[in-house]
Order: structure tokens, then sequence, then C-alpha cells
């Protein structure tokens, strides 16, 4: 199964997102950001909610807990 990191990267380019729209989104700055895509950072709780929801996956897909997207 997938890093957290890699799910990120390949949902932020599936949807054509950059960094900015993902920081306005979640309330943080761009760099901490693309700390989330090289994996030296993770999201807390209310941002990892944030992000599955705005990519529309469950979290066990965005973390790499699961290999199936969809929310149950």
């Amino acid at each position: 199964m997938a890093k957290f990191n890699t799910r990120f990267k390949s949902l932020k380019t599936e949807k054509a997102v950059n960094y900015q729209d993902l920081a306005d989104l979640l309330g943080i700055s761009v760099r901490a950001v693309q700390h989330y895509a090289t994996g030296s950072r993770y999201p807390d709780f209310e941002g990892l909610i944030k992000l599955a929801d705005f990519f529309n996956v469950s979290l066990d897909y965005l973390v790499g807990r699961s290999d199936e997207r969809e929310r149950r």
C-alpha cells in the first residue's frame, strides 16, 4: 500500500490543484503543504478529514491503509 505522501501527490495531480489552493483550504502555509508531499510532515486530524473530503476519498485510502478509494 502507498504512503500518505504518495497518495497526496497523486490526488493533487489528478485534481490539478496547486499548493496554494490546498494551503487555503487547510488554513496553513504553502510550505507546510509542500512538506506533506515530501513526507517530512503530516496533517493533523482535522486536516486529514478536510483533504479526504476535498479529494472525495476515504481516510484509509488517503493515509495508505486501503486501496479502495470510496468512503463507506
